[in-house]
């Protein structure tokens, strides 16, 4: 006679937060001891250098910025009003929400947007998830856009000019990808979607069946722009957006005053740098993703225009602090305004979704 022995229960999620914390903390004090032995730093010129800051570049910075999330809520707008025609004043709290829980819980908390404006207006949040499909393609192709107009033309009396027009000649050929790819999705869409289950069904089940629904979310989002009209005032939006945020870097960089390289950076220069913090937010996990992309930042000031490593760092923390942390306040606000919990939007959106909404047929 076998006696099978039951499974051990999975703990909850609640009760593995606390070791996540843990960990995170870890990881931070182990980080700055590597940092405090193997890097010459010092801690009292970051002070000063961020006690000198000029505070109407910062504030211009700040202005730029929550200009970008008052165009995102336009061009949110502009890519709903074949479901509904709605102001842009009620998507405008959905956004500073949203971000508000990508800035303290991490990139996974991107998807809360959808979830948020689809419950505000009573609208299937797949349609949703469409719209933020396709709002995530207008980021890409307008960044690249700039990236490449700016960085492909940069004057050659420029540091690492080789680096600026390779990087452009990269986001040109990114922004013709996302083209390429719109175009391919809008006339077989579905083909494409059952084609990438299959090649990623091997490795993982759920990531196939997630990717692909996210290629058919992409494929409705793209029929929600009926006419040239509305896709040119998206494009245009985008490109407005991305070149405010361009110059809340700017200012960002310029309130440096004491450091003549800071202070006469260029808007082409600040495009490089842009680039960098770009790349390493894809993967920005909580509270530990502030510190690398500080980091990051600091790096590529130093690395490129051979800032001092602790103004870099002090620029790279007013950065951080104008294009993700700002937006806190204003977020809370609105939560509290609408009774949202930030913990109930993130936890909603990356809850499995049912294979059933997304067919790949």
């Amino acid at each position: 006679m076998t006696i099978s022995t039951p499974a051990k229960p999975t703990p909850p999620r609640s009760s593995r937060r606390p070791l996540l914390w843990i960990g995170l903390v870890l990881v931070l004090a182990v980080l700055a001891w590597w940092l405090h032995a193997h890097v010459a730093f010092d801690w009292r010129t970051l002070g000063h250098q961020l006690r000198s800051v000029s505070l109407v570049y910062v504030l211009a910075g700040v202005a730029c910025i929550y200009f970008s999330f008052w165009l995102r809520a336009v061009r949110w707008a502009i890519l709903l009003a074949p479901i509904r025609r709605v102001p842009s004043s009620q998507l405008l709290a959905s956004q500073l929400i949203g971000f508000t829980a990508v800035a303290l819980i991490g990139r996974i908390a991107d998807l809360a947007r959808p979830y948020l404006i689809a419950r505000r207006l009573r609208l299937p949040v797949a349609s949703q998830l469409a719209i933020y499909s396709v709002e995530r393609a207008f980021d890409l192709g307008a960044a690249a856009i700039i990236f490449s107009v700016t960085l492909a033309f940069a004057p050659r009396n420029l540091p690492h000019h080789e680096a600026y027009v390779h990087t452009g000649a990269l986001s040109l050929a990114a922004t013709l990808g996302i083209a390429l790819f719109a175009v391919v999705l809008r006339l077989a869409g579905a083909a494409v979607a059952r084609l990438i289950h299959a090649l990623l069904s091997p490795l993982s089940a759920n990531l196939a069946t997630k990717i692909s629904a996210r290629v058919l979310d992409f494929r409705e989002g793209l029929k929600t722009i009926s006419s040239l009209k509305e896709f040119l005032a998206a494009l245009a939006t985008s490109l407005l957006m991305w070149a405010g945020i361009a110059l809340a870097y700017l200012a960002s960089a310029r309130a440096f005053t004491s450091e003549p390289m800071l202070a006469h950076l260029s808007f082409t220069a600040t495009m490089l740098v842009l680039a960098t913090s770009l790349g390493g937010s894809l993967l920005q996990l909580p509270v530990l993703g502030w510190f690398t992309q500080i980091a990051i930042n600091a790096a590529a000031l130093h690395g490129f225009f051979n800032v001092p490593l602790e103004t870099a760092t002090a620029c790279a923390t007013v950065m951080f602090f104008i294009a993700t942390l700002d937006i806190i306040p204003a977020g809370l606000i609105a939560a509290r305004i609408q009774g949202t919990s930030l913990r109930d939007a993130v936890n909603e959106s990356s809850a499995p979704s049912n294979p059933e909404e997304a067919p790949l047929s």
